[in-house]
């Protein structure tokens, strides 16, 4: 599986921003609520891509130092062209997050349309994140939900994408909701989750 990512990634990395802006909805949405809503220092991207959502974090939260972690090294190196001017505030790693990063390290762990493109690991990566976070700190999801089309399921499968409504469940289970939400993409063609978190003090 991360080797027919890897290659996906090589092949569409130079490309990337300019064929998903269409239809991977919220992603400034969700950095601007998390900016209204409380401060940061310490943040953490998983499946960081071409760095378009550390620039909006490094904007959003100009004190915060920001991690983005990515398993591919095409995506890195547009993520590094990007965040250009803010060396210094952004640190790029290039690894899977098959386990906690840096524990209580953190006081956002974001994941952008990543968890519905690991297919077994998206759990372990979310558990790694509960450990991640600080006591205050907040996990945030954006990423895709499911579908009523099962030709449309179908194709992102073909594209590395699971549209079954599976990641929902999970969060509520590892973390206390502070904002969830279900928005649709062209009429209702597929749903999007948007998800913001604290730890559960109940665990």
């Amino acid at each position: 599986m991360k080797q027919n990512l890897e290659g996906y990634y090589r092949l569409h990395a130079g490309i990337y921003d300019m064929t998903r802006w269409s239809f991977l909805f919220g992603r400034r949405a969700i950095v601007s609520h998390l900016a209204e809503t409380g401060p940061a220092m310490r943040i953490l991207e998983v499946g960081c891509g071409t760095g378009k959502n550390l620039v909006h974090f490094a904007k959003a939260f100009p004190h915060a130092h920001i991690t983005g972690l990515d398993l591919s090294k095409d995506m890195m190196e547009q993520a590094r062209k990007k965040t250009v001017e803010f060396q210094g505030r952004i640190t790029m790693v290039q690894q899977p997050y098959s386990e906690p990063f840096q524990p209580g390290g953190f006081d956002i762990v974001m994941f952008s349309y990543s968890l519905t493109m690991m297919q077994q690991e998206w759990g372990t990566a979310l558990e790694s994140a509960a450990a991640d976070l600080s006591p205050k700190g907040r996990v945030a999801v954006v990423d895709f939900h499911d579908t009523p089309v099962p030709a449309f399921r179908s194709w992102m499968a073909i594209n590395h994408v699971r549209l079954q409504g599976h990641l929902l469940p999970k969060l509520n289970d590892l973390f206390t909701p502070q904002y969830s939400r279900l928005g649709t993409g062209y009429l209702g063609l597929w749903r999007y989750l948007t998800f913001i978190g604290g730890p559960d003090t109940g665990q």
